[in-house]
This record gives structure tokens, C-alpha cells and sequence, in this order.
């Protein structure tokens, strides 16, 4: 077991898309022998108490964002609320490591996730070494260093025009629509670019350590975006997910442990009731929001196709709407499925009566079908979702892509795209053998001696011998 010199802190930006990985990732260092402090937001680690289990050697604390009483980011400038985190964060965040290290708790090595470079910069102040959790897959970090590094134009123009093909070294043949949003001219979301860039800068400027970036992805997945970049020396160590539904490590680890909503159990129930892999499951993240006529385009789809369905509507921010409890009332849907507030994702993926997942194709969401095997209908939003849509369509091949008219996804093309991924044809079967192949693959990846856990180790040897000696033993 390793000793108490190796106490690792992990920061997470305050969103359940980063918060769950990186909480994953906190349970994997644990498993291994280390004490582990995961630090987010006031107002997100004080939801997460109220829904997160106890776990001997993890400790849990907050860091001011400039909302302690919560903050929905749907409702503020965005460019504002970065702005106030990152200048709230790094000064209550230098003082909760200052604090530790003069109550005999330093700090070995500090872990951030995605969107919040400046804690590299806290770390970096305090003489601390620091390593980035990349949330998203490698193809997407690889597209942000190639805009970065001269392909800026090329890849804004294409992005520009859907239809434009661009081919990067080390990546498949893109086309415009399947570039991240950030890129595209007037994008609203204008803070993301910067902290994009200052990743990268980060990385450039601890190139004396030969910095790593620990992505949740594993080896067989994305071989050739893991090393298609010299400079980005990528370290894979997913699937980031709870124990129970993967390596069976843990069988009593079935949660990932910052959701909110734990008062509907009878979604499971149901599904017990259905036929194998007949289910179709709809849910579009903890962001993600449909409009009124696309979630009633939704309802058209899902009821053509004549299958049961498990759609998940959640009861806060734009959702919360007059609009859905008209839809959650219907007769029709109540008749075929069941619509609820939220669920244990993981879980319902797991499944057996499961068949396909409508995902907004957020890489969380994304990568959880992978690891339970099932195929899907990509609905892409915004930022990476259009790159995972593409990576799992034409890559991957586990899956079919919506066709979108009009800024609106029509009922009839939902129910093609439900046909095709579970209908009997030629297709259905193609990409259910793809999932089953991938399924196979992640739980490889993630058991003792498979290619993530084996990274995992090798990474933790290298950062903490010259700081405690310290070698990381087999469990």
C-alpha cells in the first residue's frame, strides 16, 4: 500500500460532465492505496454530499466559485461566470492548499480537469506538479492542437461549411459537421477557445517534466489520435466508470456519485418487465436542451416506431417547462413508456431489455455505450458531440446519425434511425456486433493488467518516486 506521503488532490470544474469522471478517477486512486481530496465548487460538493457515499482515505471540500448558493450556468454570461471562477477559485483554492500543507496534509500531485487551467496555474505557484484530466476523446484534443498549431483557418472554413472535407494527420477523413462547435465563426461560446489554448500552453511550458495528459479513452479505442501528436504525450486510462458495471472490482460501487435526483427507483421495474435489448433509452445530459417542437418531433419518432421507450425529462432549469408536463401527460406515451426526472444511467445502459440509446453524444454518454454495448442513434448538440457522433458512426460503427433539417430533427427520420439500429437488417446486426466487440475491449482495458489500469500504474510510479519512493503494488 502506499504511504500517507502520496495525497493527491483532484479539481473538477463544477458540472456533472466532468464531475463524474474525474470522481471515477478518484476511486481508482484510492483502490491503489493512495488518500485522495476532490475539490469542486461550494454549491456542486454541497449536492454531492448530499447524494455521495462515504469512502474511507477521500475527502471532499469546496472552493468558492463566486455562486456558493448555486448558480445555473444555462441562466448567467457564461464569459462572466469563467471569469469569476477563475478569479474566486485560485484564491480560495491557493488558501485550502496552503491550509493542508500547514496542518501536515501537503499535497503530492494536483489533478484538474478540463476547462480549468488556472488551477495549473495555482499548482505551478505553490511548487506543486499538476497534470490535466482530458474529458473528451483524444480525436477532439488532437483537433484543438492542430487549430492551435496553423490549422486554424482551414479548420474554422470548415467548420463554416458542413460539407467541407479536412484531413489531419493522424485522425479520420473529417467534414465540417464533424468539427466541435467552438469553432464555428460567431460561436457563442467564445470563452471555450482561450481555455483551450491555455491547456496547450500549460503542457508547452512544463515540457522540461515531460508532461502527460491522462485521457478517458483506452489504447484500442483511439490508437492512432493517442499518438498522432508528438507533443501531446497522451495517457489513457478509461473507461472512468463505476466498478460494478466494468471491471467488477467493486460490485458495491454502482454510482458515480454527484446525482441529484434519487427518489425514483421504479424505472428499473419497468425495465424488468420488457424484452431483451427491446427498450429504446432517451436522455440528452445534464445540459443538453431540446425545444419545444423537437422534443414533440421526439414524441412523433418514438411513437411510430411502436417500441417501449425509457425518455429521460429533467424537472430543472429550461425543462421544467408547462410544455413538458403537457408531453409527460400524453396518453399515447404513457401507453408505450415512461418518461422520468432522471436515472442511474450506468445502470439503465446495463440493462438487458436496453436495445438503443438516443444521446446527445456528449463523450460521457457516449463512452458509457460503449462499455455496456449498446448501439446508438447520435443526436449531437454542440461542442465534442458532433466529433463523437462522427467517431461512432464511421469509426466506431456502433451507431447511426441523425439527419437534421432546419435546425430540427423531423419524427420520420428519429424512426429511421431507430429502424435501422434495432430493426432485423443487415445494419442493426453490424453495429450490435460493434458494440458487443467494444464492450468487450473497455472491460479489457479496465481490469487488473488490461492497457488502462497498466498506464495507470506506470503514471503513478513515474510522478511519485521522486517525491516518496514509492511503487504502486498489484491489488
Amino acid at each position: 500500500m502506499a504511504t500517507p506521503y502520496c495525497h493527491f488532490l483532484i479539481v473538477s470544474f463544477p458540472s456533472q460532465g466532468l464531475i463524474n469522471p474525474s470522481l471515477q478517477f478518484a476511486k481508482r486512486l484510492l483502490r491503489l492505496g493512495a488518500h485522495v481530496t476532490f475539490a469542486t465548487s461550494i454549491s456542486a460538493n454541497r449536492q454531492m454530499r448530499k447524494s455521495t457515499e462515504t469512502i474511507e482515505g477521500l475527502s471532499y471540500i469546496g472552493f468558492s466559485d463566486g455562486f456558493d448558493d448555486g448558480s445555473d450556468m444555462g441562466a448567467h454570461d457564461l464569459e462572466q461566470f469563467m471569469a469569476e471562477l477563475k478569479r474566486h477559485g485560485s484564491d480560495t483554492l491557493r488558501q485550502l492548499i496552503e491550509n493542508n500543507l500547514k496542518e501536515g496534509r501537503e499535497f503530492t500531485h494536483v489533478f484538474y480537469t478540463t476547462i480549468v487551467p488556472w488551477v495549473a496555474d495555482v499548482a505551478s505557484f505553490l511548487r506543486l506538479p499538476s497534470t490535466l484530466i482530458w474529458a473528451q476523446p483524444a480525436t477532439v484534443l488532437d483537433i484543438y492542437y492542430y487549430y492551435f498549431s496553423g490549422y486554424g483557418d482551414a479548420i474554422a472554413n470548415a467548420r463554416a461549411d458542413h460539407s467541407s472535407p479536412i484531413q489531419l494527420t493522424g485522425l479520420p477523413p473529417l467534414t465540417g459537421r464533424d468539427i466541435p462547435s467552438f469553432f464555428t465563426p460567431g460561436n457563442h461560446y467564445n470563452f471555450s477557445l482561450p481555455l483551450m489554448k491555455r491547456h496547450l500552453e500549460i503542457l508547452d511550458e512544463q515540457r522540461d517534466h515531460n508532461p502527460k495528459v491522462l485521457v478517458n479513452t483506452f489504447d484500442a479505442l483511439e490508437e492512432g489520435p493517442l499518438r498522432a501528436i508528438d507533443k501531446l504525450n497522451m495517457v489513457a486510462i478509461g473507461p472512468l466508470l463505476p466498478s460494478a458495471f466494468l471491471d467488477g472490482h467493486d460490485p458495491s460501487d454502482t454510482s458515480f456519485g454527484g446525482d441529484l435526483f434519487r427518489d425514483s427507483r421504479n424505472y428499473i421495474e419497468w425495465l424488468n418487465t420488457k424484452p431483451k435489448a427491446s427498450v429504446i433509452y432517451v436522455s440528452f445530459g445534464s445540459i443538453s436542451v431540446l425545444s419545444k417542437q423537437q422534443k414533440d418531433e421526439m414524441a412523433r419518432g418514438l411513437t411510430a416506431s411502436s417500441r417501449p421507450f425509457l425518455w429521460v425529462i429533467r424537472k430543472s432549469g429550461e425543462e421544467g417547462k408547462e410544455d413538458d408536463e403537457e408531453l409527460i401527460g400524453r396518453e399515447d406515451l404513457e401507453r408505450q413508456g415512461m418518461i422520468v426526472p432522471w436515472c442511474s444511467q450506468v445502470e439503465v445502459l446495463s440493462h438487458p431489455s436496453v436495445g438503443c440509446f438516443v444521446t446527445h453524444c456528449g463523450w460521457n454518454s457516449t463512452f458509457e455505450s460503449l462499455a455496456c454495448g449498446v448501439p446508438v442513434v447520435a443526436f449531437p448538440q454542440w461542442t465534442d458531440q458532433h466529433t463523437n457522433a462522427k467517431l461512432v458512426e464511421d469509426v466506431w460503427k456502433t451507431g447511426v446519425r441523425v439527419e437534421m433539417k432546419d435546425g430540427i430533427v423531423k419524427g420520420e427520420e428519429i424512426r429511421r434511425c431507430l429502424d435501422l439500429v434495432v430493426g432485423g437488417g443487415e445494419k442493426g446486426e453490424e453495429m450490435r456486433r460493434n458494440a458487443n466487440k467494444w464492450k468487450d475491449l473497455a472491460r479489457e482495458a479496465a481490469r487488473e493488467g488490461g492497457s488502462s489500469d497498466k498506464n495507470l500504474r506506470a503514471f503513478l510510479d513515474e510522478i511519485t518516486v521522486p517525491a516518496a519512493n514509492l511503487i504502486f503494488p498489484a491489488i
